[in-house]
């Protein structure tokens, strides 16, 4: 046994001896400095693995929290406040994981945003897009879980206001609405199955669809502001012409973006934690209190354009309906796109036009999402739901119609 190590160690040492029993220099020559990634990226292709970066942030940080905190309806708020104020760095523990819910929802948003201005969910890329849109909705559930947990007051009318929509779907509704509660009401039963999905299930859930779409990507490989695949130009050594490997390139840059993004992040979490309210609200610092109705209830910022849309249409039933398909309509946008090129850059001003009002109407809904529903602002949500849907239901058409310009055959540079 002895002369055996001796002779694996004379042989090439611990790294051998670990490749042998753990390919990972082979991983790291398939994944890192062997794939290849276009020339071209720009500051949109940050975002991605950014929005990496605040997952495995929420989970240290949640580990963390889960330290102190109870799941109990008797309990729950007081030990947050226990976090905040008797553990130490508690208040940064809890800032790190609040703040970084809306930062998570940020970079999703932009990695999304940029995925539709440069066709990143054109062929091939369909299941790519549709594995990303699983994550966001996956993202969705676990923010929206977590946000009841403090237990506080708009945490539980928030809750009020999102579980009784489960219970506009026909027949089976009011059933789905008591299974989620786990109880007649918002109660303790609702905070005990809450806390296990946000804490266990669903970062499981984030986890797994997190590497699908990292695997769907290196099977793809990775898309450019050109639109052009670089896979089509190899040269003499079977590599893509317009490629360079990820490592060390990518992940140096990389490291560029984590540390703007880093300077961004402890800014909001050392000078304005709650954001003026939109990343944590003034009832939040309340306890839960079923007897008093915060004077306007709304979700967190980014929830808020789906809320408009609710609210747009006087029937409940429609409202949620309507929220649904705002979703969903995401996922078919691979097959919406009828245009012969992919990015932008040589996209025709029709859809220029319709991506710029896409992006309008988002941003204009999670405005009035956060504002009272008076008749002006209900008006307005009903036109920017309009325009929303207006975006999908008609690309077909004017991506189909417009001239566009044709695509360089290999990938270009933009100052």
């Amino acid at each position: 046994m002895a002369a055996s190590s001796d002779n694996a160690t004379d042989k090439g040492g611990f790294r051998a001896w670990l490749n042998k029993r753990l390919p990972v220099d082979e991983f790291v020559a398939s994944q890192l400095t062997g794939y290849f990634a276009p020339k071209n990226f720009n500051v949109w292709y940050f975002f991605g693995s950014l929005a990496l970066l605040v997952f495995v942030i929420q989970i240290l940080s949640g580990i963390f929290l889960t330290m102190h905190y109870k799941p109990s309806e008797l309990m729950a708020f007081d030990s947050v406040e226990y976090i905040m104020r008797e553990v130490e760095w508690g208040w940064l523990i809890r800032y790190m994981h609040s703040t970084g819910a809306s930062f998570f929802f940020i970079m999703v948003y932009l990695h999304m945003f940029r995925a539709m201005i440069y066709g990143s969910y054109r062929a091939p890329r369909e299941l790519l897009w549709i594995l990303g849109m699983l994550l966001y909705l996956a993202l969705m559930a676990e923010a929206f879980m977590g946000y009841v947990l403090p237990w506080g007051n708009m945490s539980y009318w928030g809750a009020q206001v999102i579980v009784n929509l489960f219970g506009t779907i026909p027949v089976i509704g009011p059933g789905i609405v008591e299974w989620i509660r786990g109880d007649y009401g918002i109660a303790d039963s609702t905070l005990n199955r809450f806390f296990a999905l946000h804490v266990i299930a669903l970062p499981f859930a984030i986890a797994f669809l997190i590497l699908m779409h990292l695997v769907a990507l290196r099977q793809t490989g990775s898309n450019n502001p050109d639109g052009i695949e670089i896979k089509a130009k190899l040269g003499a050594d079977g590599k893509p012409i317009d490629g360079i490997p990820f490592h060390p390139y990518y992940t140096i840059k990389d490291l560029v973006g984590v540390g703007v993004f880093l300077i961004f992040f402890c800014g909001v979490i050392f000078f304005v934690p709650t954001f003026g309210g939109l990343f944590l609200e003034k009832p939040n610092f309340e306890p839960a209190n079923a007897l008093s109705t915060p004077e306007h209830i709304a979700p967190v910022w980014y929830f808020t354009a789906f809320y408009a849309m609710l609210r747009a249409v006087p029937d409940q039933q429609m409202g949620a309906l309507l929220m649904l398909l705002a979703i969903v309509v995401l996922f078919f946008l691979p097959w919406l796109d009828r245009s012969p090129v992919k990015s932008i850059r040589y996209k025709g001003i029709l859809s220029k036009i319709a991506l710029t009002l896409f992006v309008i109407s988002f941003i204009a809904l999670s405005y009035l999402g956060l504002a009272p529903a008076n008749d002006l602002y209900v008006i307005l949500a009903r036109i920017f739901t309009a325009i929303y849907f207006g975006f999908f239901i008609l690309m077909p058409w004017y991506t189909r119609i417009e001239k566009t310009k044709p695509a360089p055959e290999r990938v270009t540079y933009h100052g």
